[in-house]
């Protein structure tokens, strides 16, 4: 049973005892008038509130047969995963999912990845956050506690491509998931291929040149500017792709947002800054996430 689950209990050959409805936030089945003790749902099976009702009702019947039965599922809390995914997506879980299933489902992950995902688990909207303890996997995950009984759980994409069973946890209803996004520095001028870099630890000047598929024919190595942005300054550093490759200078490691530009042979030196288009200002207006119901 879950948050949301409408109930149905029916006490075969008598209608006063007969209950339908929902649980109530502490996980109780609610409204169980005539009932001469409160009857706890949550994350329990048809059959173990069955047992419940039978022990219950076996004080005032005889031998009475139950039937307990979850007539809808609809209600229960989404699961949001939105981020470096093909097709961010709301999904309506009404059975067991880990976390690898759904990034499938999403189309997998998009280039700007960073590497780390991050699962937000709300309190009071799952049965497992209030009821049964956390899978042994899930207890070796780096996870912090909010203060409103909320918890988040860190992964790396690393591991779980790896198939560590840690890095796969279940996802339980009313989790939001954020595939964290890199933080790109732009490669600009005479490469290959001009483009983001989305940034990771420890991204060097080479590094990036290389991604961009290395110095174009027309290439200036000897003239390579990096345009850092310094509070309301930018900041050039200026550096030589060759001396980096022997080893006689050092390879500059980048920070978030970095321009670098690699100059044209026989074109002078930008008098100024250059300006990337980054589409932050658009229109953020977005219609809600498509609806998938796993079952």
């Amino acid at each position: 049973m879950h948050f949301g689950d409408v109930i149905d209990v029916d006490v075969v050959g008598s209608v006063e005892f007969d209950w339908r409805g929902t649980l109530t936030p502490e996980g109780y089945l609610d409204g169980l008038d005539g009932y001469s003790e409160p009857i706890y749902g949550l994350c329990r099976t048809e059959s173990q509130i069955g047992a419940d009702v039978t022990r219950i009702i076996g004080k005032i019947l005889r031998d009475p047969k139950i039937v307990v039965r979850v007539i809808d599922r609809s209600n229960r809390a989404v699961v949001r995963l939105e981020g470096a995914v093909k097709t961010p997506t709301r999904f309506k879980l009404l059975r067991t999912v880990n976390l690898k299933e759904l990034l499938i489902l999403a189309g997998g992950l998009t280039d700007n990845s960073s590497g780390e995902i991050t699962i937000f688990r709300p309190k009071n909207l799952s049965c497992r956050a209030g009821s049964i303890p956390a899978l042994q996997t899930e207890s070796k995950l780096p996870t912090m506690a909010g203060d409103n009984g909320s918890s988040t759980i860190n992964i790396k994409i690393s591991e779980l491509l790896r198939g560590s069973q840690v890095a796969n946890p279940q996802i339980l209803s009313g989790d939001l998931i954020n595939v964290e996004r890199a933080t790109p520095v732009y490669v600009i001028g005479a490469v290959n291929n001009p483009r983001p870099i989305y940034y990771r630890s420890q991204t060097t000047v080479s590094r990036v040149i290389a991604s961009a598929g290395g110095l174009s024919k027309d290439a200036d190595g000897g003239k390579i500017s990096i345009y850092r942005r310094d509070g309301i300054e930018t900041r050039t550093i200026e550096t030589i792709l060759g001396k980096i490759d022997r080893g006689e200078s050092v390879d500059e490691v980048l920070k978030p947002f970095d321009i670098i530009d690699v100059a044209t042979k026989g074109v002078g030196k930008r008098k100024y800054p250059p300006m990337i288009a980054t589409g932050e200002n658009k229109d953020r207006s977005k219609p809600e996430l498509p609806l998938r119901v796993v079952d």
